[in-house]
């Protein structure tokens, strides 16, 4: 079923083209507070998810102790963040002016309740409730989330563990399944540069992965702690990231 395979691009085929997905350990933390990066690492780390021409000109958002901040204006439309849709993972996303306007509110607004300490359940209510009383609305137009960071790191809560996913591209695709794309799961494991599903709902995404997480050349950002490269990097994190 290509929800169960796309409900989050991140969790389900965390292992895509990596062999040290289920080494990669739970962050030491014992709380549900994500762990909050320097300013230019975080920046950095958003911006890396872009084609390197959009970088300059785009808006980026960084994450304090209490929610996104802007932290420079942009230009071109687009707007780089490290979406988080759980405390430990990180997605550096950056969206097209659709994506800004529709989705970017929704992570801005996950992410403040994120900082808050409030559990996932409760902030994933609000999220309903957001759509509901129209705060949250699906994009209304085809449009693009760039997500070419070698540095995407899911959560799978199936086997507590961190891994990579792969760079790859996203397609608005609100409310539409693996049915409409004819999307074949064993076809996929043959060939995981077809499309499928992620994030069903108002806010889904068509999804086409644009190299194998396995080819990724990782080095520590410049802006950034070492752990973020590595392949257990949360074994440092609680140590290393900024005070709260």
């Amino acid at each position: 079923m290509v929800e169960k395979l796309g409900a989050c691009c991140l969790v389900a085929v965390a292992t895509v083209g990596s062999g040290t997905a289920a080494a990669a350990a739970r962050p030491a933390q014992s709380s549900a507070l994500p762990p909050i990066l320097p300013a230019a690492c975080e920046a950095e780390l958003a911006l890396s998810a872009a084609p390197e021409d959009l970088r300059a000109d785009a808006a980026v958002y960084v994450l304090t102790s209490s929610g996104y901040e802007v932290s420079r204006e942009g230009s071109n439309g687009f707007t780089c963040i490290v979406n988080r849709d759980h405390p430990y993972v990180l997605k550096p996303t950056c969206f097209d002016a659709e994506g800004s306007a529709a989705i970017v509110p929704k992570i801005i607004r996950f992410g403040e309740l994120l900082t808050q300490g409030l559990p996932l359940k409760e902030i994933q209510q609000d999220i309903e409730t957001g759509f509901k009383d129209g705060r949250f609305v699906a994009p209304g137009r085809a449009g693009v989330a760039y997500m070419l960071s070698n540095y995407n790191r899911p959560y799978s809560a199936q086997s507590d563990t961190l891994g990579w996913f792969p760079p790859h591209v996203m397609f608005y695709a609100p409310e539409l399944t693996g049915d409409d794309i004819g999307f074949s799961a064993s076809a996929w494991r043959a060939n995981r540069r077809l499309p499928f599903i992620g994030y069903q709902g108002p806010h889904g995404f068509m999804i086409v992965t644009t190299e194998d997480a396995a080819d990724a050349t990782r080095t520590s950002l410049p802006s950034c702690p070492a752990w973020l490269a590595d392949d257990q990097p949360w074994v440092h994190a609680a140590s290393e990231t900024t005070p709260r």
